[in-house]
């Protein structure tokens, strides 16, 4: 199967199984528009051409967020692809704050394709705090949510120039909806 082939693959198998889910914006967009954002900005702004980091990318919430195993990753997309997954998903087992700690402590440590995505989801995440907060969040709980994701992205400098100043630049803002 071609390259191309299995990146719509992998995104139509993220979107059935994130159908259910909603973003947690005021909006309550489709969840799949997260992962479609995030391989986006890798070809887009990361220039990453590289389709193991790019599927891997589509699909890196699936374990984490729904009832997707990591065999099915590796059956339908090999071990490579499921690798960088896992490398990006956390263990839900954890309490958040655990969870949140470990991100910072992993990032340097990753893989350089698990950096990409990680990066490139922080950017997602953080701009949807940002410009389209989950209901209830006050000015000061997204601005520790941004600075908590500066924390995770200082361990995964290095690993795209592009992205680095894509994400700088929006978290120089810091101005909410502007």
């Amino acid at each position: 199967m071609s390259d191309l082939l299995k990146l719509l693959q992998a995104a139509s198998f993220a979107a059935k199984k994130h159908i259910a889910q909603k973003r947690k914006g005021n909006d309550a967009a489709p969840y799949i528009n997260h992962p479609l954002e995030v391989v986006n900005l890798l070809a887009n702004v990361g220039k990453v051409k590289d389709y193991n980091v790019l599927i891997a990318a589509v699909l890196h919430d699936t374990i984490e967020d729904t009832e997707t195993t990591k065999e099915e990753i590796t059956e339908l997309f090999g071990s490579d692809i499921c690798e960088y997954v896992l490398e990006v998903t956390d263990d839900k087992s954890l309490p958040k704050a655990e969870r949140k700690q470990k991100q910072i402590e992993h990032a340097p440590h990753l893989s350089q394709g698990a950096k990409l995505i990680k990066l490139s989801d922080k950017i997602s995440n953080i701009r949807d705090v940002m410009e389209n907060p989950p209901d209830g969040w006050s000015d000061e709980r997204r601005l520790e949510y941004i600075n908590w994701g500066e924390k995770v992205v200082a361990g995964l400098r290095g690993a795209n120039k592009n992205l680095e100043n894509h994400f700088d630049e929006l978290i120089s803002k810091k101005l909410f909806g502007k």
